[in-house]
């Protein structure tokens, strides 16, 4: 009798479970489609099941007004459910939610919290926020070190923004780095590659200062590195 109740309860475990993927799948169909009405209905049937993936994406459309009236709170509340779970994304959005001020009191020392289970879980843009926390001193002492540590770990994703601040401490040797302007150069070129018009300016700003040796050595050690990997910390012929 006990056997039979246990598997009983399992069976019913499953069919929920897989009723909650059911409308999930379809729900994110709907919204995908623009179908919102049906993507609201559908993703709430899901989330009240338990689906971590459904309470995110109805976080966001609270979060953006995507066929819903805009409502922070509602976005807050859903995040924090799917960031409950384990959600790496809403891990996030309640730290920038935090950070902002958007749906809750602006709360620098709360938005870390949250951007720290981000940026473990390895969520570059949590990373690079961190990193400019760290260097700037919100919601935690101001410290040089783990600003570098969060905006390498960003910068190696290939974070534009993280690749130019990381630029300017290898510039000015600023958090145990090693002053290298050759180094700060090739961060520069990798930003500007994806985009980053600050660090384009800052290049070439740098650049009618380097000799032609170090601005070779500097394209060179950009060419080579792949995202994903460390980048190099010292050139043979930077200062």
């Amino acid at each position: 009798m006990i056997r039979y109740a246990k598997s009983l309860i399992l069976i019913l475990l499953f069919a929920a479970q897989t009723n909650a993927w059911a409308s999930y799948d379809s729900g994110l169909a709907a919204y995908r489609s623009g179908n919102y009405m049906l993507a609201l209905k559908d993703l709430t049937t899901a989330a009240d099941s338990g689906s971590a993936e459904a309470e995110q994406l109805l976080g966001h459309m609270y979060y953006m007004g995507t066929g819903v009236a805009q409502d922070f709170g509602k976005a807050l509340e859903w995040h924090k459910k799917a960031a409950s779970k384990g959600e790496t994304e809403s891990q996030f959005v309640i730290g920038t939610m935090y950070y902002s001020g958007k749906g809750v009191a602006q709360d620098y020392r709360t938005a870390m919290q949250w951007l720290l289970k981000a940026g473990d879980h390895g969520h570059v843009d949590a990373q690079y926020i961190l990193g400019a926390m760290y260097f700037t001193g919100q919601g935690t002492p101001q410290d040089y070190q783990r600003s570098v540590i969060w905006l390498r770990r960003a910068a190696e994703h290939g974070h534009a923004d993280a690749q130019r601040y990381l630029g300017m401490m290898h510039l000015y040797g600023i958090g145990g780095v090693q002053k290298d302007n050759v180094i700060a150069y090739m961060l520069w070129n990798l930003s500007a590659a994806s985009g980053n018009a600050d660090a384009l300016d800052l290049r070439n700003t740098l650049g009618k200062q380097l000799s032609p040796r170090q601005i070779e050595e500097a394209q060179l050690l950009s060419s080579k590195w792949q995202q994903n990997t460390p980048l190099p910390t010292q050139s043979a012929s930077g200062e």
